[in-house]
């Protein structure tokens, strides 16, 4: 059960949260190609390879090599995206995209824990230009994730700098602790993959949500709660009592900007149907 009071002469904590599918319903990066073709940022045959790549990160039907070609497609596709332009786009179609596929479960855990007195961390393989927004709607305290190179003429290169995934999100948890004060043994965690084991590890009190096979099984071995998340609702339908005033997020590593994000998302999945086997 989670404890709604926090000791305040004891350490700092903080809930962690993965985002796709764990407090969003579908891929946040991927949710914004139709913005990015309209945009021109994607050409028609570009949108329709990403739509086909969104159905695949949902149902996990690829194999490793398949996701692995599309990986290194998407990874080249945004070289030379303008960065303003992407978080322009970004801002335009948040809220008609982002806000109707938030869990009110997960939106009501966040405030739970903003209450407790603890920092809420959105941790997320997409980049920044999708997460820092999505994590000031939320009213997030933190964001991490993913980060690509950005040339002197404010372009993605098509490298990426740091890669928000496995082990990489317990490293950054544990280096926010240190920084934050954070007490991890009193801490949370919540995400929906198997990929995510080394994040919950982390933690005192781990939680599985909507979680694949692999992680389903690892939580039920280790006891640890599973968590049905299943009613997507704009956040300014909720109760006003349980409105949180939007806090800016502070972001720890900034994003790959969309397409280089929903590449890491294309591994991501590869990578989770390869353990949930």
């Amino acid at each position: 059960m989670l404890n709604l009071v926090e000791n305040h002469s004891l350490p700092r904590t903080a809930a962690f949260f993965d985002l796709d599918k764990t407090v969003i319903a579908k891929s946040s990066t991927l949710t914004f190609s139709k913005s990015f073709y309209q945009g021109g940022l994607i050409n028609r045959r570009a949108a329709l390879r990403t739509a086909y790549i969104q159905f695949v990160f949902l149902a996990g039907g690829a194999d490793h090599d398949q996701m692995e070609r599309m990986r290194k497609y998407l990874s080249s596709m945004c070289r030379g995206w303008n960065v303003q332009q992407v978080k322009e786009i970004v801002a335009e179609t948040l809220h008609d995209l982002i806000d109707p596929i938030i869990y009110d479960e997960a939106a009501s855990l966040i405030e739970q824990h903003h209450k407790a007195g603890r920092d809420v961390v959105i941790v997320s393989t997409s980049g920044a230009e999708v997460v820092e927004p999505i994590g000031e709607l939320l009213g997030a305290d933190r964001v991490v994730a993913t980060r690509m190179v950005v040339g002197e003429d404010g372009c993605f290169t098509g490298e990426v700098e740091y890669y928000a995934y496995g082990p990489t999100k317990a490293e950054a948890i544990k280096e926010l602790a240190a920084s934050e004060g954070y007490d991890l043994p009193r801490c949370y965690a919540y995400s929906d993959s198997a990929t995510d084991l080394p994040m919950l590890e982390s933690v005192g009190h781990p939680h599985a949500v909507n979680p694949d096979r692999a992680l389903r099984r690892e939580a039920v071995a280790r006891s640890w709660p599973i968590l049905d998340f299943h009613r997507p609702v704009r956040l300014k339908q909720r109760l006003p009592a349980l409105s949180v005033p939007p806090r800016p997020a502070l972001v720890v590593a900034a994003a790959v900007g969309a397409a280089a994000a929903t590449a890491g998302l294309v591994w991501y999945a590869s990578r989770r149907r390869a353990a949930a086997m």
